[in-house]
C-alpha cells in the first residue's frame, strides 16, 4: 500500500502538476473492510512496478458486480494506473491487470476509473500544460501511447472545464421564490443536506451512461470528511415546494495545501491548511444535477448561476467543473452560456479479453 502511494511521486516530474488524494484517502479505498465498493461482494486486486528500488508505476484491476447487472456488461475496470515513462513497467502493469480480469471470468477491461463511473475516470489525453483542480485525474503524456501499444483503444470522449469568475457571463435567471429555495450545505445539516444530494444525483443521473445509483453507505463514503472543508456559501441543495429537485455541490480546491503537504498528514499540515484557507482563490464543482421530473424547465442554468455568483461574491476567482462527456450538449451548453472553456480532454480505455 506503501508502495501504491508513492508511485506516482517516483513516476512523474513535479511540473507535470500530479496532486494526490490524501495518504489516508488511499489507504481508505483500498481497504477491503472500510471500503463499501469491497463489502459489497467485488473483487480487487492491485500491484506496482518498480525499478531501481523504487516504486514507479502503480494499477489496480476490480470488478464492478453492479455496473455488470445494470448494464449487461461482463466488465472489469481498471483505476489508478499512474506510471513512469518505462515501457517495460507498463506492459506488466496492464498485463497484471488483463491476467487477473480474465481470470475472473470477464470480456473485457475498461478503464481508468478511481474506483467507478461514480467518481474520478478517464484517461488525460490533452490539456496536460494546464493546471488541475481537486477531483480531476491528471496523467502523463505517454499513458495514451502505452494503453494503445498494449492493444487497448479509447472511447467516451470527456472534458474538464475551466471558468473564469471575473469575466463570467450572468444572465439574471431566477426561481419563483414562492415555490423554490436554496438550502445550503452547512456544518449543522451536512448529514440531511448530504442525503438529499443523493438521492437528486440518483435521480438526475439516471439514465445516463455507466451510472449506478450509490447507496447511502458509498455515497457518504466518498464522501469523506467533506464537511472539514465546506465552504456553505458554494454548495446547496435547491428544493420545490419543500421537495429536493436540485444539487450542486462545489468545494475550494484542494490542490494546493495537498501538494504543499504532499498529501500526508504530519506536524506542519495545519500550517499548510490555514495557509491555504487564507488564500484559495479556485474553487471545484464535484456534482451538480436537476431531478429528471424538473429537467428542460431552465433550473439547471439558475443553480449554476447562481453558484457563480455566490463564488464571485466569496472572492473566487476561477471555477474548475470535473468532466462531461461529449455525448452530454446539454451541460456544455450551461457551462459556455457562462463564458467557460474546456480544460482537459480524456477518453476511456478498452479492451477485449476474452
Amino acid at each position: 500500500m506503501r508502495a501504491f502511494f508513492d508511485a506516482p511521486f517516483n513516476a512523474y516530474p513535479k511540473s507535470l502538476g500530479y496532486v494526490s488524494p490524501l495518504k489516508s484517502d488511499i489507504e481508505r479505498m483500498l481497504d477491503s473492510q472500510k471500503n463499501p465498493l469491497w463489502t459489497a461482494g467485488n473483487p480487487f486486486a492491485f500491484w506496482t512496478a518498480h525499478r531501481g528500488g523504487k516504486p514507479i508505476g502503480r494499477i489496480i484491476a476490480h470488478v464492478h458486480g453492479q455496473s455488470n447487472t445494470r448494464h449487461g456488461w461482463s466488465r472489469a475496470q481498471f483505476g489508478f494506473f499512474d506510471c513512469a515513462d518505462d515501457a517495460e513497467a507498463g506492459k506488466l502493469l496492464l498485463l497484471a491487470a488483463e491476467d487477473w480480469a480474465r481470470a475472473q471470468g470477464q470480456r473485457e477491461l475498461v478503464g481508468n476509473f478511481n474506483l467507478t463511473a461514480m467518481q474520478q475516470c478517464g484517461v488525460m489525453t490533452d490539456g496536460f500544460d494546464k493546471r488541475a483542480y481537486t477531483d480531476m485525474i491528471v496523467g502523463a503524456p505517454w499513458l495514451p501511447g502505452m494503453l494503445e501499444t498494449a492493444g487497448f483503444e479509447r472511447f467516451f470522449p470527456m472534458s474538464t472545464f475551466e471558468i473564469d469568475l471575473k469575466q463570467a457571463s450572468l444572465k439574471g435567471r431566477e426561481l419563483d421564490p414562492a415555490h423554490f429555495h436554496f438550502a445550503p450545505v452547512a456544518k449543522r445539516v451536512f448529514p440531511e443536506r448530504m442525503e438529499e444530494a443523493r438521492q437528486v444525483l440518483n435521480d438526475g443521473f439516471d439514465e445516463n451512461p455507466m451510472f449506478v445509483p450509490l447507496t447511502q453507505e458509498e455515497f457518504l463514503f466518498q464522501a469523506g470528511e467533506m464537511s472539514a472543508i465546506l465552504d456553505p456559501r458554494l454548495s446547496s441543495i435547491l428544493h420545490h415546494d419543500g421537495e429536493p429537485v436540485g444539487a450542486v455541490i462545489c468545494i475550494p480546491d484542494l490542490n494546493g495545501f495537498l501538494s504543499d503537504a504532499r498529501s500526508r498528514i504530519g506536524l506542519l499540515t495545519p500550517f499548510h491548511f490555514l495557509k491555504y484557507r487564507l488564500r484559495r482563490k479556485r474553487a471545484v464543482i464535484i456534482f451538480y444535477s436537476v431531478a429528471r421530473r424538473m429537467h428542460g424547465q431552465g433550473i439547471m442554468g439558475a443553480m449554476l448561476e447562481r453558484t457563480v455568483k455566490a463564488l464571485r461574491d466569496a472572492g473566487y476567482e476561477q471555477l474548475g467543473g470535473t468532466w462531461i462527456s461529449d455525448e452530454n450538449p446539454a451541460s456544455w451548453r450551461q457551462v459556455e452560456r457562462l463564458g467557460g472553456r474546456a480544460l482537459h480532454r480524456l477518453h476511456l480505455f478498452r479492451k477485449d479479453i476474452a
